[in-house]
């Protein structure tokens, strides 16, 4: 086996570009390791346990580096297989890889470890903690994110109108608040910004650490509080909405291709492997895949049970 095919190989496992054994079982190794290594940091934290397991945490953070950065450094050399029949497609593939935020994301998972080593006396606790960024390697695995991030692209007019209302709400409730309450507790709310400052805590979490003392006071973060209420629905129905719509809007592509697909009655080798990508791709099951095939095929019997009849 030559190296372009070895490379290829190395793409298709690591890609998930042909969803076969070795593809699922690489996926599952290290969306395993990604779940260890955050438990690990989270148990690390615990002083008790990191005095008494400190030489294991080391040393299991030094395997997970070791595999992390294989990972890093096959993923740029097999990404230029990703478009191979395009000119300059090597570096297009590589270039694609390491400034997608997967490439990113798997920069900064192993970065700091590499960082203690060239400054050896330098306090980096703060880096350390960017192992954390490592739980976000499972992304590349489950299309929740992407869904997420789509279905609140498609709803930004939604979102802009809803933090549109959000700030006429906060230099409203603080100008009252201010002229209300800065009287009897200057020190509280001696301007307009600080009024906000009080807007925006109670909003996020409900109290904004302040008791008013006057009877318009109590009245003005009782309002406060049911805006946040009512926000926080809005949002969430936006949110759920752009979500729900987002994944019938991916299984509707992958319908579509799959009766393009059976269109001619004949399902090649080539596009048994793009139906596979899709539905890596999607993060579709079998049973939904199973589902759509199913309805396509009751809907063939049905247009010949018609055509019989006719």
């Amino acid at each position: 086996m030559d190296s372009k095919r070895i490379k290829r190989r190395v793409f298709e496992i690591l890609d998930g570009a042909v969803h076969d054994g070795a593809s699922k079982a690489c996926e599952i190794f290290i969306a395993s390791l990604v779940v260890a290594n955050v438990l690990a940091i989270i148990l690390e934290s615990m002083h008790d346990l990191h005095e008494a397991y400190a030489h294991y945490f080391h040393w299991f953070d030094m395997v997970s580096v070791v595999v992390f950065s294989m990972e890093y450094v096959l993923r740029v050399w097999s990404y230029g297989e990703k478009y191979p029949t395009q000119a300059g497609s090597a570096w297009r593939g590589r270039k694609e890889y390491l400034f997608s935020p997967f490439g990113l994301v798997d920069f900064a998972s192993t970065a700091p470890f590499y960082l203690q080593l060239l400054f050896p006396g330098a306090d980096l606790r703060v880096l350390r903690m960017f192992r954390l960024m490592r739980i976000f390697k499972l992304s590349r695995y489950n299309s929740a994110m992407d869904d997420l991030l789509e279905a609140i692209k498609s709803e930004r007019d939604s979102f802009s109108s809803a933090l549109f209302l959000l700030l006429i709400s906060c230099l409203l409730f603080s100008s009252l608040m201010y002229l209300i309450e800065g009287h009897d507790q200057p020190d509280v709310f001696p301007s307009i910004p600080a009024a906000m400052h009080w807007f925006i805590i109670t909003i996020i979490s409900g109290w904004g650490n302040v008791d008013p003392v006057s009877f318009l006071g109590v009245v003005m973060v009782v309002f406060t509080q049911v805006l946040a209420i009512a926000l926080a629905a809005i949002l969430t129905g936006v949110v759920a909405t752009a979500y729900t719509a987002q994944v019938q809007r991916r299984e509707a592509v992958y319908e579509l291709e799959v009766r393009e697909v059976l269109a001619d009655g004949i399902v090649s080798d080539e596009e048994k492997v793009k139906l596979k990508q899709m539905q890596a791709k999607f993060g579709m099951s079998d049973e939904q895949v199973a589902a759509i095939a199913e309805q396509i095929e009751s809907e063939r019997r049905a247009k010949e049970r018609e055509s019989a009849q006719s």
